[in-house]
C-alpha cells in the first residue's frame, strides 16, 4: 500500500494543533514545520509527530518546499493547524492513494464561523498529491503543482480558520501585503476602476453567486470582509506603486 506524509506548517497555534495532528494519526508520517512559535505549538506538536522542524518564515511556498524535502511517503497531504479530517474523509483518503487513478486530489473545506459551519462558503483546494515531482509556487494562495491527472474527494475538511471577525479581518490585512508584492511582481497596475470593480465582483460572486445569503449573518460578514481583503490588496499595490510602504 502507498504511504503517506502529512506536512502541517505552524506558528502560535496551541489552541488547535493537538485536534489537528490528532486527526491524521492514520498517516505513516506527519512533519510539522514551524516558524519559531513562542506559545505551547511544538511542545504539543512533538508529542503527535515524526518530524518537527523549525524554520525562519519567508513565504508560504518556501516553508512547504522545505518540509517537501524532509518528506518520505509515496503520497503527501497538506493540512493546516487548524483544520481536521474526518473519518469518512480518512477512509475516502487511503482508497485514493491506493488506486492511483490520479496524481492529485482537491479537498472540499467547509469553514467554521460565528458558531456554525457555512455550508455556501465552502472551498476545493488541491492538498493530496504524489510526493514526486510536486512543489508549491507563490508567496500567499500558493500554488501546487502535480504531474498528472487532479480528482475531487466527497467527504469535507473540517476548517476552524476563522476563529472570529477581527482575527479574519488581520488576516485578510497581512494576506494582503504578499498578495499586492504578487501583483506588482507581474507587472500588474493599481486603478481606479480596479478599486472599485475587483471588491464589488468579489461580494457579489459570494454573497450572491455563491449563496453565501443563504448562510445568514456570518454568510453576510464574511462576504463582506473578503470584498475589503480585495479592496486593501490593492491599495496596497497602489502604495507599491508610488515607494509608500
Amino acid at each position: 500500500m502507498p504511504t503517506l506524509s502529512v506536512i502541517m506548517p505552524t506558528y502560535n497555534e496551541e489552541a488547535y494543533v493537538e485536534a489537528a495532528l490528532r486527526s491524521v494519526q492514520f498517516a505513516d508520517e506527519i512533519i510539522v514545520v514551524d516558524s519559531f512559535s513562542t506559545d505551547s505549538t511544538v511542545a504539543i506538536a512533538e508529542k503527535f509527530t515524526t518530524k518537527t522542524l523549525q524554520r525562519e518564515f519567508d513565504n508560504f511556498s518556501n516553508q512547504k518546499n522545505f518540509a517537501l524535502d524532509h518528506a518520505t511517503g509515496d503520497w503527501v497531504l497538506f493540512l493546516d493547524a487548524d483544520e481536521q479530517i474526518t473519518y469518512p474523509l480518512q477512509i475516502e483518503i487511503l482508497e485514493a492513494i491506493t488506486s492511483g487513478k490520479h496524481s492529485g486530489y482537491k479537498l472540499n473545506f467547509l469553514h467554521f464561523f460565528m458558531n456554525r459551519f457555512l455550508y455556501h462558503h465552502s472551498s476545493k483546494v488541491l492538498r493530496l498529491v504524489k510526493r514526486e515531482g510536486t512543489k508549491y509556487t507563490g508567496l500567499v494562495h500558493e500554488k501546487l503543482h502535480v504531474n498528472g491527472s487532479i480528482g475531487k474527494l466527497k467527504n469535507p475538511v473540517l476548517h476552524f480558520t476563522y476563529k472570529g471577525l477581527e482575527y479574519y479581518i488581520e488576516k485578510r490585512e497581512s494576506y494582503a501585503w504578499f498578495q499586492a508584492e504578487q501583483l506588482q511582481k507581474k507587472g500588474r497596475k493599481a486603478t481606479l476602476f480596479l478599486l472599485f470593480t475587483k471588491p464589488t465582483f468579489r461580494f457579489f460572486s459570494s454573497y450572491f453567486l455563491k449563496g453565501g445569503f443563504k448562510d445568514g449573518i456570518p454568510g453576510l460578514t464574511i462576504s463582506a470582509v473578503n470584498a475589503y481583503g480585495v479592496f486593501s490588496r490593492y491599495v496596497k499595490l497602489l502604495l507599491l506603486q508610488r515607494g509608500m510602504k
